[in-house]
């Protein structure tokens, strides 16, 4: 058995865990086995957030340039090259994967196993027949596609976000099942691409954790673009051909029909890798979605051991992780004095979708606070604003909940062109639990897009109705 100081499960965020124990001259081991074939690094480097950009960019130019027409600018698109985006974004891809295997094979005291592990007793992990015992250990294990227990589904060649970044001829016809940041995304960028794509839903909305009115609009706008099925029942899957199909039920009226496409993709959400580390065997907690139990400092049932990142089921971002992992070492660190150790902060946690429109959130939504608060609403469109009056981009909009006694910001939502960019200005000032005016008083270049959201929290009014709900 190999003794440790320090065992990393995950070279996702846990890598930065590991370089820094292995800088303090600790034994440290690393495993993983890679997210998705040999790809190491995490979800976010090798098929999430990173590759997933770099084809969103393409295709915000596309859709910028047909809609330039608005602005009285005649432009016509001659040519778009798929395989060619899809070699540049797999060619960063892989430069970034080899340095961060080439890391973690050359870092004195940090010894890379790529191999899958798992828990054989208090503090031991198998790793290819070999025993290894931590003293500290940190989980960061990650998550991987849900896939429903669908009829035909397993037996056909569906698509993940995993699989489809493979992809090196453009589809003519997609059916993507689902309705979350994934779906949306991926929907976005194959339409752009010329793709007919069809968006398969079994709730009646896109995006269910945004607001209603912005689940609304990025509805509105992409079925411009593409087909859109929602509250519809995904039944059975069949290979017809080179085609596939699938049978379909609206869930309010019975109607069942059926579609046809050359590729089908399963976007339908995430579920925890724990399984896969029979994390029981060492005394560390799942729950009922089996996601490791962690309290506020981010250890589990198990002293010693640390859990961080997609692997908790918490706000399953890669910023979040990030943070995570700097608050877990810290906490490993500091000589068990539980006065000095740090919380992590899930409330202010931001997040984006890069659709067109764009979207970024921060905080609660309208309905979830009127459940605990006496709250303000605020509401803007960039048309509102001289920079967004320029762009002419009407049906965008950000909106406010703050509480108001204290007029502390509880939730920050926005819809529209450089939606992830706007809203850093508010997350800075929720995760310091700050007010409205620690933005409104603060100088602003006039005229830009951030007036979108000095605007929003200057028309903050009680609220009167109930909020939307779905």
């Amino acid at each position: 058995m190999k003794e440790y100081d320090v065992i990393v499960i995950g070279a996702g965020e846990g890598k930065g865990i590991a370089f820094r124990a292995a800088e303090k001259g600790l034994k440290t081991a690393i495993i993983d086995k890679g997210t998705y074939k040999d790809y190491i690094g995490g979800t976010c480097l090798t098929v999430g957030c990173i590759p997933t950009k770099m084809l969103a960019y393409p295709a915000d130019v596309v859709v910028e340039t047909e809609r330039a027409e608005r602005l009285g600018i005649d432009l016509k698109i001659k040519k778009i090259d798929f395989t060619g985006i899809m070699e540049r974004m797999r060619a960063y891809r892989k430069k970034i994967i080899d340095y961060v295997k080439d890391a973690l094979k050359n870092t004195e005291n940090l010894d890379f196993y790529m191999a899958e592990t798992h828990f054989t007793g208090e503090y031991t992990l198998n790793v290819n027949g070999e025993e290894l015992r931590g003293k500290k250990i940190f989980i960061a294990t990650g998550s991987r596609p849900s896939i429903p227990p669908l009829k035909g589904l397993n037996e056909i060649d569906y698509l993940t976000n995993e699989s489809a970044l493979e992809l090196t001829e453009m589809p003519k016809s997609l059916i993507i099942l689902g309705g979350g940041y994934v779906a949306v995304e991926f929907a976005h960028f194959f339409a752009a691409m010329g793709t007919k794509v069809t968006l398969i839903e079994v709730i009646d909305r896109l995006a269910a954790f945004e607001e209603p009115e912005i689940a609304e609009l990025l509805k509105e706008e992409l079925s411009k673009r593409m087909d859109i099925f929602l509250g519809t029942e995904a039944l059975e899957f069949k290979k017809k051909g080179k085609r596939y199909s699938v049978k379909l039920r609206d869930k309010k009226s019975g109607r069942e029909w059926e579609i046809t496409a050359e590729k089908v993709m399963v976007a339908t959400g995430r579920k925890s890798n724990a399984d896969l580390l029979k994390p029981e065997n060492t005394g560390v907690e799942l729950d009922e979605k089996k996601y490791i139990k962690i309290n506020e400092y981010l250890e589990t049932s198990k002293e010693n051991i640390w859990c961080i990142g997609d692997a908790t089921g918490k706000q399953m971002f890669t910023h979040a992780a990030d943070k995570e992992a700097k608050i877990a070492w810290h906490n490993a660190n500091i000589m068990n004095n539980n006065l000095n150790k740090q919380k992590m902060d899930f409330f202010a946690v931001p997040h984006a979708i890069y659709s067109y429109p764009q979207i970024a959130s921060i905080g609660l939504t309208e309905a979830e606070a009127k459940k605990d608060h006496d709250i303000l609403v605020g509401k803007a469109k960039y048309s509102d604003t001289g920079r967004g009056a320029a762009m002419m981009e009407e049906k965008g909009f950000a909106k406010a909940v703050v509480e108001k006694d204290s007029r502390k910001i509880l939730g920050f939502h926005i819809i529209g062109p450089e939606a992830p960019v706007l809203l850093q200005e508010v997350a800075n000032v929720v995760a310091e639990r700050g007010a409205v005016e620690d933005i409104t008083e603060k100088m602003h270049t006039f005229p830009s897009l951030p007036d979108l959201v000095v605007e929003v929290l200057s028309r903050l009014e009680p609220v009167t109705a109930p909020a939307m709900v779905s």
